[in-house]
């Protein structure tokens, strides 16, 4: 699934698009595969899942920092993930 991970913050964030390995959920790392599938982003342990009503956009709060993910396709994997 294709997402946009924007880290937030006074100092404007880095923003990272690619492609979704691993699903944000309570106590794991979210990581994120660069379209040119050499590198991967990894953020720390996740805290906190939040889901905008309505909308493909969750707030992931983790050890150490604040990210707003958007999902761009793949919708019902990522709604499965959070549910649980």
């Amino acid at each position: 699934m294709d997402v946009v991970l924007r880290k937030l913050g006074r100092k404007g964030g880095r923003i990272v698009a690619g492609r979704l390995l691993r699903a944000p959920r309570n106590g794991s790392v979210v990581v994120i595969e660069f379209p040119d599938g050499l590198h991967e982003y990894v953020t720390t342990p996740v805290k906190r899942v939040l889901r905008l009503a309505g909308n493909d956009v969750f707030f992931l709060q983790t050890a150490n920092s604040c990210y707003r993910l958007e999902v761009r396709s793949g919708r019902e994997v990522m709604l499965d993930s959070v549910a649980k």
